[in-house]
């Protein structure tokens, strides 16, 4: 990634968290189901996508302010900045 096409926000980040499992936290309490799942940059919650019925990683943004996630897809490398609106690939 060239760093003059990021933002603060995802510049600031030195080691990226990963998924500790790979079930949305949420979903799983309430036995619901995901498509995908994001990895917050900030806490390291790992929660689901927008795709997925509960859209708790977009929750969780608004409710926490945690600006960046990372895909906790297998073989998915990106990175996007919530408040930027800026995607990219590591």
């Amino acid at each position: 990634m060239a760093t003059e096409e990021l933002c603060g926000h995802i510049t600031a980040i030195k080691k990226l968290k990963h998924p500790v499992e790979l079930v949305c936290e949420e979903c799983i309490k309430t036995g619901d189901d995901w498509v995908h799942l994001r990895t917050c940059q900030t806490c390291g919650a790992t929660l689901c996508c927008d795709e997925s019925p509960n859209r708790h990683m977009t929750k969780h943004y608004h409710a926490a302010h945690h600006p960046v996630i990372i895909s906790a897809q297998p073989g998915e490398k990106w990175i996007y900045c919530y408040p930027d609106d800026l995607f990219a690939e590591y």
